[in-house]
């Protein structure tokens, strides 16, 4: 009998396995990514007390009127360089970067480089 690949389950005993070394502080919190196969989300964690920062996302209204025509992976990037934007405003310009599970490459990819650009250090 064939049994179907569930890559979602994969992902995230992938993502687990990273989490357990990788870890957020409130000044350095971790940069957390989760990719959809429409959207793509991305927030900043403080591990420590169990609080999301900041977030952006394609879904949010000024982000997604801006990544309308755009394609998937520079909408990524609009959306780290939005997330970096609202991180420098809070005082935070270190973060650990957690890939969720996901593969470096991509959107993923795009979304580190974009945040990287907007003046976040990784």
């Amino acid at each position: 009998m064939i049994k179907k690949i569930d890559k979602n389950q994969d992902r995230v005993i992938r993502h687990a396995r990273v989490r357990k070394k990788i870890s957020g502080t409130a000044e350095r919190p971790r940069l957390s990514v989760y990719r959809s196969t429409n959207h793509i989300y991305a927030q900043l964690i403080d591990d420590v007390k169990g609080h999301t920062l900041c977030a952006a996302s394609t879904v949010e209204k000024s982000i997604a009127a801006e990544v309308a025509e755009l394609t998937k992976t520079d909408a990524a990037k609009k959306v780290g360089e939005a997330v970096a934007k609202k991180a420098l405003e809070l005082g935070i310009t270190e973060v650990v970067f957690d890939r969720g599970g996901y593969l470096y490459t991509g959107r993923v990819q795009a979304l580190a480089d974009g945040a990287r650009e907007a003046g976040l250090k990784f």
